[in-house]
């Protein structure tokens, strides 16, 4: 719910350029569109109170989350991360400067939420890679890390985001995954079970910024759909796009495969919103078709 509060002279004052007398009133509500408030999901916030400033600055879970501007209204994509822990949340929002500035909080009172477990057997390589391959998941680790910091400052999509492939997901985002007996990272996308040779569609406009083979994920593409947002298509047995290409919503990325550490061919669909890693099938109930 909310409970921060705007000074009324303030949001004058963004108008008329004179100090703030700090008299509050109750603002516009802000609302939140989710599949639900847990770890894993998707938040989209419709911020009305600010709709005449030319910016606004939000900040959720210590990080910032680039807003933009839809109609009327300001909104902003948050996501709750797979590992985030029950409780109260607040996301605050601002617009202005110095004394000049008007403020809102709202709070996401987040869930519990249980994620399985599964049991894979894959390649030895893959679960405990040798160190002839350190250098190389090293330097992969690195070039990830790189992007998700340089996502593209304006939003790059406008569509619904839609499935990449028509099969439905056959994994559960955020299983906790168990290779060859050892305990791994937690499953952070969604898998689906299409067979080899599938056409995978690009699931909203953006640029390509991955599109190569990489050791666990195998043949990869990776589309900043900008202000942070980004989707993985992983496991490709071939890929159609190069890095820098600017891709429309549902185009043509690549073809289903079983590259990199995968029990049989599928695709696997990623999705991080800010540093948040969240479940895809979130994404479409929120901002989907």
């Amino acid at each position: 719910m909310i409970r921060g509060l705007i000074a009324a002279a303030a949001a004058l004052a963004l108008a008329s350029g004179s100090p703030s007398l700090q008299l509050t009133v109750t603002p516009p509500a802000i609302t939140a569109k989710a599949r639900s408030l847990q770890p894993g999901e998707v938040v989209l916030l419709s911020i009305p109170l600010f709709s005449s400033a030319e910016s606004i600055r939000v900040r959720a879970f210590d990080r910032e989350v680039r807003a933009f501007k839809n109609g009327d209204l300001w909104q902003a994509i948050v996501g709750v991360d797979l590992d985030v822990k029950p409780g109260t949340y607040p996301v605050s929002v601002e617009a202005g400067a110095g004394a000049n500035v008007a403020r809102a909080t709202y709070d996401l009172n987040i869930a519990p939420r249980v994620f399985r477990t599964r049991r894979l057997s894959v390649n030895e390589a893959f679960v405990t890679p040798p160190k002839s391959e350190q250098p190389r998941i090293e330097k992969e680790a690195a070039l990830l890390a790189a992007i998700w910091r340089a996502s593209a400052s304006t939003r790059l999509w406008s569509a619904p985001f839609i499935r990449p492939v028509s099969e439905e997901a056959n994994s559960a985002f955020g299983t906790r995954s168990i290779f060859n007996g050892k305990p791994r990272n937690a499953h952070g996308g969604a898998d689906f079970l299409s067979p080899a040779g599938t056409p995978i569609h690009s699931p909203n406009a953006g640029r390509i910024v991955v599109a190569r083979n990489l050791y666990y994920s195998g043949n990869t593409v990776i589309i900043d759909h900008g202000l942070g947002l980004f989707s993985t298509l992983a496991h490709l047995s071939r890929i159609d796009v190069k890095e820098g290409d600017l891709v429309t919503s549902d185009q043509l990325i690549g073809l289903v495969g079983a590259t990199g550490r995968v029990t049989g061919p599928h695709l696997h669909w990623a999705v991080r919103a800010g540093d948040a890693r969240v479940d895809p099938l979130s994404l479409l109930a929120t901002l989907g078709s």
